[in-house]
């Protein structure tokens, strides 16, 4: 996974569940703890989110990630980029399958000597 879609996916589960823990998000992504948090503090940072600390709460863990405005436009062009590069490589895979099947067909149909 590159740095564009961890930051993506970090963005999106965001948005969808603001009180997401660090440690649920590594678990949830496949990716180290301390990856997880080096990559909040940097989209902290850039001011794509926010950390909103809950003070008066009893839980000590009262925090909640608030996407941003800036977060949400770099959301959407993370998104984009993603959308275009896996369309890339579907269309290299769908040559790839039709080259195989072709192949496959000359090899099926040809007879043994």
């Amino acid at each position: 996974m590159n740095q564009k879609d961890i930051r993506l996916d970090l963005l999106r589960k965001i948005e969808k569940n603001p009180q997401y823990s660090q440690r649920e998000l590594a678990k949830e992504m496949g990716v180290s703890l301390g990856k997880v948090n080096y990559c909040m503090k940097k989209l902290i940072e850039k001011g794509w989110i926010k950390l909103i600390n809950f003070s008066r709460s009893s839980n000590k863990l009262g925090y909640s990630y608030l996407l941003t405005a800036k977060g949400i436009e770099e959301k959407s062009r993370l998104t984009f980029s993603f959308l275009k590069r896996k369309i890339i490589e579907y269309e290299i895979l769908k040559v790839e399958i039709d080259n195989l099947k072709k192949e496959s067909t000359k090899i099926h149909t040809q007879k043994p000597f």
